[in-house]
């Protein structure tokens, strides 16, 4: 969705602008998103392939094989970034919410809560620890749905809470706040109360939700010219909790500047 070529192309074919994302913080830091056209994909009812990288279904996990380049300014090379994520659910939640009245935009929570196992052989590096799984789709492109949008998501000691909110492409405001329970049900809850977040690096405004109004900024990850996503220390529901944030602003997006140098971040192959 964020692709500046399928932008130019009119948005006609998304099979023909496939690319797998992958983020690597801390001393190995990695930055994989190539994009691929429609010869490089494959897909059946458990498999989606995008050139080299898979991602499949096998044992109850979702597994991701990934074998990349990683994309870096003003370097013409890329590094080798190899390994396996498995993505183990805890929960599964089969309702997705609609995040417009006319329904052009849809988000589902599939995992509220998740282990996740990451074993890397370029960089060598393996850890394992909480995970979630979401997905989005939508009948129009975002920037036309939305100016700006903050989630944010933290597992409780029993489930997991979500808060949406934003401002959609007619101005209208939107918020919501979902708990999902030890068995992934979704409840809407009351929003805690607004928690303001210094901006961006760039500028971008960041807003989250927390029992006290008050959170904290542990670590930016990812600091771009119209996204940001972070780490947070705040509270829901009496409990003090690690958050992780993203704030976006598809007005940056759509500028000019931004469109230019997009293809620096995400060069595109036909294979």
């Amino acid at each position: 969705m964020f692709s500046p070529y399928y932008k130019r192309s009119g948005r006609h074919d998304p099979l023909d602008h496939a690319c797998l994302n992958v983020a690597l913080y801390g001393p190995q830091h990695r930055w994989v998103m190539t994009e691929r056209g429609h010869s490089a994909v494959q897909r059946d009812a458990a498999t989606l392939a995008i050139g080299p990288s898979t991602v499949r279904w096998e044992g109850g996990a979702l597994a991701i094989d990934i074998i990349e380049g990683d994309t870096r300014l003003f370097v013409p090379w890329q590094r080798k970034v190899a390994g396996t994520v498995r993505v183990y659910p805890e929960m599964l939640n089969t309702a997705a919410f609609a995040l417009d009245p006319r329904q052009s935009h849809i988000w589902h929570c599939l995992a509220p809560c998740a282990r996740i196992e990451v074993e890397m052989t370029s960089p060598a590096c393996r850890w394992s620890g909480k995970a979630y799984l979401d997905h989005n789709r939508g009948a129009e492109p975002l920037e036309t749905g939305f100016n700006t949008w903050h989630w944010s998501r933290a597992h409780l000691k029993a489930g997991a809470l979500v808060c949406y909110e934003g401002e959609r492409g007619d101005g209208s405001l939107f918020a919501s706040a979902l708990r999902f329970d030890r068995h992934g049900v979704p409840e809407p809850v009351e929003l805690p109360p607004i928690a303001a977040l210094p901006s961006s690096t760039w500028g971008i405004t960041r807003r989250t939700r927390s029992d006290i109004g008050v959170a904290e900024v542990r670590r930016t990850w990812e600091d771009t010219p119209f996204y940001a996503r972070s780490e947070l220390a705040s509270r829901f529901m009496g409990e003090e909790v690690v958050a992780v944030q993203e704030s976006l602003d598809m007005r940056r997006f759509s500028s000019r500047l931004v469109q230019f140098m997009l293809p620096y971040r995400m060069p595109r192959r036909t294979r």
